[in-house]
């Protein structure tokens, strides 16, 4: 396996593309949606929404914590999880800044 050389790229590129990589996953998506639709959530409740084992649901909530679009408080002993809406205003700038390029009409490929 080769190695991505990331120290070559600009420090908006990686924010970019690891931000990619971890909202790359159908069922991150879907967990985000939930968090938005219901404010915030126990982990619990997500394996009957999402419908994938417990274990998985936490391997997906760790990545969307690691990249801080989710916080988690810790209530007894359960973690009830919600967005962190600084952090999501950042990730929307940023990808807004890379969405909003407009291809040249001269373009020919």
């Amino acid at each position: 396996m080769g190695v991505t050389k990331s120290e070559i790229f600009t420090d908006y590129q990686n924010k970019l593309a690891l931000a990619a990589r971890v909202l790359g996953h159908p069922a991150r998506i879907a967990i985000l949606q939930h968090l938005f639709k219901t404010d915030s959530c126990v982990c619990g409740d997500l394996v009957g929404v999402i419908g994938l084992a417990q274990p998985t649901i936490s391997q997906h909530l760790k990545e969307l914590k690691n990249l801080g679009v989710i916080k988690g408080n810790i209530e007894g002993t359960r973690v009830c999880y919600c967005i962190d809406t600084q952090k999501w205003e950042e990730l929307k700038e940023l990808f807004a800044g890379f969405l909003d390029q407009t291809a040249s009409e001269k373009s020919c490929c």
